[in-house]
């Protein structure tokens, strides 16, 4: 493969982008460029922050190609990017670098609330930016709401409830690391109205089982419980554990926004799940959104793994 064919097919990524509008969005400068198979590149992930584009190769035929890839990412930017990472997920032998620049974080707009991201030290690339049409959602039934962030990593949507008018946000994580992110975050986008919050350390699982605390909406939004086939059976069971637990912790007319990442769960597998832990849980249960990723994450039809984000919004009466 020559430059041209990675210049080529670089910009067609790049042009699907500016047809959704995402690109020079006044309100979000955050987004993917390339996911993988979903834009033709196996093992590969290009993410975009502002002026810095992290590159996150999975198979070393697709690291061996970083100089054209970057180049690519160059030739379409310009001087609108400064900074490129390496965040190769091979083994330890190849590590990671900068490719470009030294910049090790920003902070950056998504839908008009900010986020500070560390693309060196944080997970997958800095953030998980295949959430931001369903945080986004969220913030439409927010208003006057009691709201429990579970799994909140650097608290997006703890940040979304916040600023749509939340009364009450408490966020959990079991990693000291994200709650520190999580606070510095809701600090930095400025509310004009009262919100009570915490941002505990905790085990998700025991927090629900010994709180006694009901919220309005609720926010499972777990890592990937199955990473392989052989995994799926013990990941399906913890789902359904989860979410039985989660709805106990929800009022009557309360909702749920709750989500599976791993690809070998499906989306009729996941609903089963969650099904099954609705019967167990006793209460009565509606389906009023099916979540998936926004158009930056597009997947390819001949590869269904790649659409591997699935959620539900359900009505717990």
């Amino acid at each position: 493969m020559n430059e041209l064919f990675w210049n080529e097919q670089f910009l067609k990524a790049y042009n699907l982008r500016q047809s959704i509008d995402i690109v020079k969005n006044a309100q979000t400068n955050c987004y993917r460029l390339i996911n993988a198979e979903g834009d033709g590149f196996s093992g590969l992930i290009v993410d975009i922050y502002g002026s810095a584009a992290v590159v996150q190769c999975h198979t070393v035929g697709m690291y061996k190609n970083i100089k054209s890839i970057s180049t690519a990412i160059q030739k379409i930017y310009g001087s609108g990017v400064d900074t490129i990472y390496d965040k190769n997920k091979l083994s330890s032998d190849y590590g990671h670098r900068f490719i470009l620049g030294t910049k090790e974080e920003a902070v950056v707009s998504e839908n008009g609330l900010n986020f500070k991201v560390n693309w060196v030290h944080g997970q997958k690339t800095g953030f998980f930016l295949d959430q931001r049409m369903n945080r986004k959602l969220l913030g439409t039934y927010i208003k006057g709401k009691s709201v429990l962030n579970t799994f909140c990593y650097t608290g997006g949507f703890s940040v979304y409830a916040q600023g749509a008018g939340a009364t009450k946000v408490d966020s959990i994580d079991a990693s000291s690391t994200a709650i520190g992110l999580t606070t510095e975050n809701m600090d930095i986008n400025k509310i004009s109205h009262d919100c009570e919050r915490t941002e505990v350390v905790a085990d998700v699982m025991d927090y629900l089982k010994e709180s006694t605390t009901e919220y309005d909406i609720l926010i499972v939004d777990p890592p990937a419980f199955a990473k392989s086939q052989r995994k799926r059976h013990n990941a399906v069971q913890a789902y359904k554990r989860l979410n039985v637990s989660a709805f106990k912790r929800v009022k009557p007319g309360g909702l749920i926004f709750t989500f599976s990442c791993s690809q070998v769960v499906s989306r009729s597998l996941f609903t089963d799940t969650i099904r099954a832990a609705a019967i167990e849980s006793g209460r009565s249960i509606q389906i009023i959104h099916y979540l998936s990723q926004p158009a930056d994450h597009p997947s390819n039809i001949y590869h269904p793994e790649g659409s591997y984000l699935k959620g539900l919004v359900l009505k717990i009466t």
